[in-house]
């Protein structure tokens, strides 16, 4: 009798739809299953004991499976790789719009182990937090997503564990990406604005909208200057600043085009909140690369990065990106891997593309409804009490 609590149609149907069943052999399905069907549970803290409620396995065996598992995972990311864009470049087709590859990174906190450790968590290290202003121990990941026309979907999430540069990284998912079938942007904050990645962007097809430091050189009228100086001798008088609304807020935004250090031509907008005209702090810069775009049009576009933070925050909440407890840094980039599919089958898996937190409520109810048909069709059998109980323990 097939068992539900260790088995999910809905999943398997998933699984088959992406080739995982012919990819891997069936014990590395039966591991995939349990980890997947406990992202979708109630209750889900990214422990191996976790795992163990919806395994047959022991936990130690599951640990085994992502810590020391000889079962090849680039298989699984390749995948991956290849049904987000098969999504989103075919959603680029149908409708025209923009391909945008959104980048940023984040912080997967741990805490600090004692020098006397045993076995601390691997690849972890110290990381200067912007969200707390401060140095924060543990895992930092690159995001890449890809959207188009609000399908939004984790295109790679790669640990940087200073073995190289996180400008390397991205350069690296430039490389990997295959043209656009229409004129797409890279959106990214200040950190990836330069002109290595911009360059690698630009050959597969991707102009560059970013953030700016506020140190970063400017030629005015052949003068060199830094922005954040250039910006004191603005006036919301002159020609060249306009006041621009974006969603419900304003700004005072000056446009220059012109060159940069290692760029030969882009826009470059210097931009204050309305009601903070000349406040330091509140100066904010963005760079286009892609010249013919008007100036509300690139900070339109800007705003299309927002959806990487949105992943980072339901991938914590759901899916247990800070509260994971793997040791290994094999079996934590396994983790993040299965991750990333717990995330597209949320948003792909259910016959259409939707929200995260739609299709993860919608398989969580699925998968509760298979366990509930089950229990229902135990007792249709007259199977005893007892061995139900086993089987769902």
């Amino acid at each position: 009798m097939e068992n539900s609590i260790y088995h999910s149609r809905l999943l398997y149907n998933c699984f088959k739809k992406l080739n995982l069943c012919r990819v891997f052999p069936q014990t590395v399905m039966k591991h995939i299953m349990a980890i997947l069907i406990s992202c979708f549970s109630l209750g889900y803290h990214g422990k191996t004991v976790d795992f163990e409620k919806y395994s047959p396995c022991h936990r130690t065996t599951v640990a085994h499976f992502l810590n020391k598992g000889k079962w090849d995972d680039t298989k699984l990311e390749d995948i991956l790789k290849s049904t987000v864009i098969q999504f989103i470049y075919q959603e680029a087709r149908q409708s025209g719009k923009p391909v945008f590859c959104i980048v940023d990174d984040t912080i997967s906190s741990k805490t600090k182990p004692s020098s006397r450790a045993l076995h601390p968590i691997e690849d972890a290290y110290f990381h200067q937090s912007h969200l707390k202003g401060k140095q924060d121990y543990g895992h930092q990941a690159v995001a890449v997503m890809l959207s188009c026309n609000g399908i939004v979907l984790n295109y790679a999430i790669v640990m940087y564990d200073k073995s190289r540069s996180k400008v390397k990284i991205v350069q690296d998912i430039a490389d990997g990406l295959p043209v656009p079938p229409v004129v797409s942007y890279f959106l990214c904050d200040s950190w990836y604005t330069c002109g290595d990645i911009m360059d690698a962007f630009i050959k597969k097809g991707f102009y560059t909208i970013g953030a700016l430091k506020t140190n970063r050189v400017l030629y005015p009228c052949g003068i060199k200057q830094k922005v954040s100086e250039f910006a004191l001798h603005l006036r919301k008088t002159d020609a060249a600043v306009s006041l621009v609304t974006v969603g419900s807020r304003s700004y005072y935004v000056y446009r220059y085009e012109g060159s940069l250090n290692g760029i030969e031509n882009a826009v470059v907008l210097i931009s204050y909140p309305k009601d903070a005209f000349h406040v330091p702090k509140a100066l904010r810069v963005f760079i286009s690369t892609d010249a013919s775009l008007g100036t509300r049009e690139i900070l339109d576009i800007y705003v299309e990065r927002w959806p990487v933070e949105v992943f980072f925050r339901q991938t914590k909440n759901k899916l247990a990106f800070d509260r994971y407890q793997v040791r290994s840094s094999q079996g934590i980039r396994r983790y993040w891997l299965l991750m990333s599919l717990a995330h597209l089958l949320a948003c792909t898996g259910c016959g259409e593309t939707m929200s995260f937190e739609d299709g993860y409520a919608y398989i969580y109810g699925h998968i509760q409804e298979e366990r509930l048909r089950f229990i229902y069709q135990c007792g249709a059998r007259h199977v005893l009490f007892e061995e139900v109980l086993a089987l769902i323990a």
